[in-house]
This record gives C-alpha cells, structure tokens and sequence, in this order.
C-alpha cells in the first residue's frame, strides 16, 4: 500500500510539473490557430534578404503550433531603418508580426546613426539564417581586379541607405584602410545595385553577402564579370581561400578592435526579430519554430536547389550577441560613430 501511494504521488507530481508546459503549448497553439503571421522585409523584391525570408516563410508555419498562414510583405526604405522602426512601435505586439533587417540596424542607435528610433536590445530576435561572409566585388569592366586597386584609385560604389552593409563598409574601410571609395546613395535594394553596376552607374559592390552573390547571380560568378576584391568578416569563407580578409589588413590594436565591432555583426547574417512586449511563450514558440525549419529536409533541399547557404544561429544568440555590442568601451564606439557619420568619408 505505501508503495502503490509513492508511485500515485510521483505520478500525480510529474502531471503538476507537465501542466503548465502542455497548457502554455496549447495557449501558443490556439492563438496561432486560423491566423496570419506577417514576415516583413525591409528590402524591394528579389535581393537576398528576401529570396531568404520567402524561402523561410514557405517551411515555418509548419513548425509553428498552430500552423499560421505565413505572408512575406515587402517595406523597403532607408536600409531598412524604415522597417525596424516599424516593428519597434507600430508593428502589432502579439506575435504575428515579425520582419527582416540589414544585420547593422542593430548596431545602429548604438553608433548614434540617425534615422534610428528603437533599442535594439528591447527587440526580440527570433535568429538568423546565416552566420555571414560579406565581400566587395568589381565590376569586370572597372579596372579593379583586386583589393589593393581600392588604395589607388577611387572605387565608385552603390548604396542602399545609412544603416546598410553598402554604406557603412566602404566609410570604415576608408576611414580605418584608407581606401578609395565613394558611395553613390539611394538605390531601394542591393538587386538595384546590381542592375546599376550593368548599367555602369558604379563600378562595384561593397558589403554583399556571399551567400547572395552565390544564390541571386551564380551567372556572373561563372562567366566572370565580377572581381571578388576582398573578404569583410571575421574569418574567411571556405569558398573564397585566395581572397584576402579584411582582418589582415589592420595596422594596430585599435584597428582591429574596430574592424571586430563592424564585422561582428556578420554573425547574425540574416537576422529575424519581433517587436518588444511579444509574450514570451509566443516568442519561444517563433525561435523553436524557426530553428527546427532549418532542420527540415524539404527545406534545405530547396535551398541546396537554390544555393542559398544556411548556417543558422539561435535567437537567444543574437539576443547576446546585440547585449554584448552594446557594452563595447565607448572609446571604440565613438570611433566606429565618427566614421559613419562623416559625410566626407
């Protein structure tokens, strides 16, 4: 009898502990339930934040309790600042809304770059679909066939907004390298850049993800119309052995500290992240449910159909990641903030 009465306690203690994690499941599960989850991209059609988020939104709401109806929406604008600051203050703060940005926005109120109206650290990042090689490439008609050009002569380069990896890595390499290069603004997306670079409106494009190089213009690749100038990160890519890394290019302690804070932010290559105040069973179930996507057969058979790259990273990472950015001496921080924000640079 004391035994048959353990064995009813253990059971009965086991089914408390289970409770409330089946009853948060189903809590996530009805509110999902004959929803829509709006994803947002803070680019125009067709470049490599959105060929990332459509290829995402067509897999998750599978991993999603719930299974939502996922939409991909395009909000295109200042390098996507116009985006962040959306899902900052505006977007709804249930969980049904969630979006896309360039991997710097995060760093952006950090270096005091204006247009930024958010604290990224308040944001809930969901994960990123890519820990991030970026490279500079010239045109085959340029005349820059390496990195070493860009000391020489002036690289004319296109950009996409103040907050984007088109903008703010050519004004460090400038300012930290010395390198030659001017940033021609406005253009809505990198796919215009690219189009832009055919039309001989600039001659090059810095701070383009390999992984998009790869998977939006493999033909170029093959048929050599671009110069693969250098490799911006903190370590090289496998696929790029002969092509210098920026890191290697640092002259002192101070350089390379400030190369570090830049190009950290290539870890979260393809960031995802909602709104601040999203319950925190709903943002659980978003970062498991992104996760197990990139797990998924069918999905990354579709992205090895289209060579896009997935070296997925957790969103609690990211959230680290963003913590840590923040608590960088300040010394630094001013440094890197004074060299965005030099309109001569």
């Amino acid at each position: 009898m004391l035994l048959l009465r353990s064995t009813i306690s253990l059971a009965l203690g086991a089914l408390a502990i289970m409770a409330p994690v089946s009853s948060r499941a189903d809590a996530v599960s009805d509110f999902y339930k004959d929803k829509k989850l709006n994803l947002y991209v803070g680019y125009t059609p067709g470049g490599g934040y959105d060929v990332y988020a459509r290829l995402l939104a067509r897999h998750m709401n599978r991993h999603l309790p719930g299974n939502p109806t996922m939409i991909v929406q395009n909000m295109p604008g200042a390098g996507s600042v116009r985006l962040a600051n959306w899902i900052y203050s505006v977007a709804p703060k249930d969980g049904t809304a969630f979006g896309t940005v360039a991997r710097g926005v995060a760093f952006d109120t950090l270096l005091g770059l204006p247009g930024s109206q958010f604290d990224a650290t308040k944001f809930n990042w969901i994960g990123s679909m890519n820990d991030e090689v970026s490279v500079c490439v010239g045109w085959h008609t340029s005349g820059f066939k390496t990195f070493e050009d860009t000391f020489k002569k002036e690289l004319v380069v296109g950009g996409t907004g103040g907050s984007a990896d088109t903008d703010q890595f050519p004004k460090v390499l400038n300012g930290v390298l010395g390198t030659k290069m001017r940033v021609v603004v406005g253009y809505p997306g990198g796919n215009d850049i690219n189009m832009a670079m055919e039309r001989g409106e600039v001659m090059a494009r810095c701070g383009w993800s390999w992984s998009s190089v790869i998977s939006t213009q493999p033909g170029w690749l093959k048929d050599k119309k671009v110069n693969v100038l250098v490799q911006l990160s903190l370590a090289k890519h496998v696929d790029l052995p002969d092509v210098p890394l920026v890191m290697d290019y640092a002259k002192t302690p101070e350089d390379t500290a400030i190369l570090k804070l830049v190009f950290a932010r290539q870890v979260m290559g393809r960031p995802f992240m909602a709104p601040p105040g999203v319950p925190q069973d709903r943002v659980a179930a978003l970062r498991k449910a992104f996760i197990d996507t990139q797990k998924d057969q069918p999905f990354l058979d579709e992205a090895k159909r289209a060579m896009i790259e997935i070296t997925p990273v957790p969103g609690e990472r990211i959230q680290e990641l963003v913590k840590e950015a923040y608590e960088t001496p300040k010394a630094i921080i001013d440094k890197v903030a004074e060299l965005l924000n030099d309109k001569k640079n």
